[in-house]
């Protein structure tokens, strides 16, 4: 017996599963979809989906209540959330065998009929899914027997794999790593268009290739991503970003030339496809144009010296949009002056980005649309304020402030160095490295290695010390008292406060000096 089959088996010695079956011996229970697939795969799963057959939707409420709570969402379906007592995970799908028939083949899911039939087949239900590595289910009451005249002798001899419903031969399409859709896939894509980027998602969750009239179907269907009907979305842009942030967060290079090729970019955010061909400087980047180098950056995520360098992290979906977008401003910005130039491309890139989230809803699936937008404004960090010279309070302001992502600015800036391949071969890391020199050093001060000791001068010292009223000048000398600190230089409030004393004074001569000169 195979792992997956013990896994499921699990399932017929459940309390509630065991009751359904002694209060209800007629019905027939089918843990059915992802569950089964996942299981199959050896994947872990939060989503439990079951079938129950031959059980009137009031006889099947009225058992699940003695069971544990449960909820009416979807009840008129035959579909109730159920939390058995007991029970730590997601609430459970329990549902009657349904059919779903598209009324118009709009492309929304929301245009179905469904009808729930307690008689209907299972493989009649299962015809209705998307896909068939989903289009199975596992029978879980089910008792096997050996007729042998006309006595009935229980058996064991029977394989478990018989359990197993797959009308649409799911399991060979799992062990070969094929996505397919079940029946028509263009039929499949007219009932729920969203059903194009889930094809894309699992491919890329599973690392499986989508077959060929799968493939030729999403090609054909995918421009309805932005179909409307009276003016509203058929599939809304929240759908989009799931599907989206989930296909790039598994297998982000995958995802991207899968999205690329199936013109799922160019329908959705054709500003990305400026990047191709936009030309660079050969001797800075000898990789290719920016869409080349911005592929090669995210393709440095899965490097032995990514890994090594940041011990081998868990990538943040926000690094892989960060890295897609790093660069999209320099179609926007391209100078030819004493060579190639785009001046302030990181700003451009950050408001583009800004932009193509808040109309694509990313944040609606989770991504942090502020976090990617800080670690693109900022990714040129080292290039242009010199990082030999650069003041300890900036350096504290983007790597130990709680409020700036400062490790995934740091893994970007590193990726995006490493795809910088100028003409030696050789990406130059000397900026990168003193950045990180100086990290270190500062971090050394710091107890828990992630926050610096406190400042020693405040605002309140201020006011009461130097009896300072406050205004815009307070940011100037608190920002010189903080720096003076993290030098070393001053190391007590009242050494702080000295030398803002000093500063101040020489300021007042400087100004006093300047006014005087002016009046001669």
């Amino acid at each position: 017996m195979e792992k997956w089959q013990k896994n499921l088996k699990i399932w017929q010695e459940k309390p509630f599963i065991k009751q359904l079956k002694n209060q209800l011996p007629q019905a027939e229970v089918f843990l059915v979809g992802g569950a089964v697939r996942d299981a199959i795969l050896n994947r872990p799963t939060k989503d439990f989906d079951f079938v129950v057959r031959n059980v009137s939707k009031n006889d099947l409420e009225k058992f699940l209540t003695t069971q544990g709570k449960v909820s009416l969402v979807g009840k008129r379906f035959g579909v109730f959330k159920f939390r058995p007592r007991g029970w730590q995970g997601e609430e459970i799908d329990i549902a009657l065998p349904r059919t779903e028939h598209s009324l118009n083949f709009s492309g929304a899911y929301k245009d179905f009929k469904i009808q729930s039939n307690a008689k209907l087949k299972i493989e009649d239900d299962l015809s209705r899914r998307d896909f068939t590595i989903n289009a199975m289910a596992f029978e879980i009451t089910r008792n096997y027997e050996l007729r042998t005249g006309n006595k009935k002798v229980q058996s064991s001899k029977f394989k478990v794999q018989s359990q197993l419903v797959d009308p649409f031969h799911g399991l060979a399409d799992l062990k070969h790593g094929i996505i397919r859709a079940v029946g028509k896939p263009e039929l499949r894509f007219k009932e729920d268009y969203s059903r194009i980027l889930r094809a894309i998602r699992f491919a890329c969750q599973l690392n499986f290739t989508i077959e060929p009239k799968t493939w030729r179907a999403i090609k054909l269907e995918i421009k309805n991503l932005n179909k409307t009907i009276k003016g509203e979305r058929v599939v809304p842009y929240e759908v989009i970003a799931k599907e989206l942030i989930k296909a790039l967060a598994k297998n982000p290079i995958w995802a991207i030339e899968l999205l690329d090729q199936a013109g799922a970019i160019k329908v959705l955010t054709p500003e990305l496809l400026k990047m191709k061909g936009c030309p660079q400087p050969k001797n800075f980047h000898s990789e290719g144009d920016c869409w080349q180098h911005t592929i090669l950056s995210i393709k440095k995520l899965e490097g032995k010296e990514f890994k090594k360098e940041f011990k081998n992290p868990p990538l943040t979906p926000e690094l892989i949009w960060g890295l897609l977008f790093h660069d999209l401003g320099k179609p926007y910005t391209i100078v030819k002056a004493d060579r190639l130039r785009f001046n302030n491309h990181d700003t451009v890139s950050a408001r583009k980005f800004k932009e193509i989230a808040e109309k694509l809803k990313l944040s609606s699936a989770g991504l942090d649309i502020e976090i990617v937008e800080k670690i693109i404004a900022k990714h040129m960090l080292p290039t242009h304020s010199k990082t030999s010279v650069m003041k300890d309070t900036t350096i504290e302001k983007y790597f130990f402030n709680p409020n700036f992502p400062g490790t995934e600015l740091m893994m970007l800036i590193f990726a995006d160095i490493s795809a910088t391949v100028p003409q030696s071969g050789k990406p130059d890391f000397t900026e990168y490295n003193v950045l990180k020199k100086r990290i270190n050093k500062l971090r050394a001060k710091s107890k828990n290695k992630k926050e610096l000791p406190k400042p020693l001068v405040t605002g309140a010292d201020l006011i009461k010390e130097l009896k300072l009223t406050p205004g815009p000048k307070f940011g100037t000398l608190l920002s010189l008292a903080r720096e003076a600190q993290l030098k070393g230089k001053v190391k007590t409030k009242k050494q702080g406060l000295n030398y803002l004393k000093k500063f101040i004074k020489k300021e007042v001569l400087v100004k006093a000096k300047t006014t005087h000169q002016g009046t001669k």
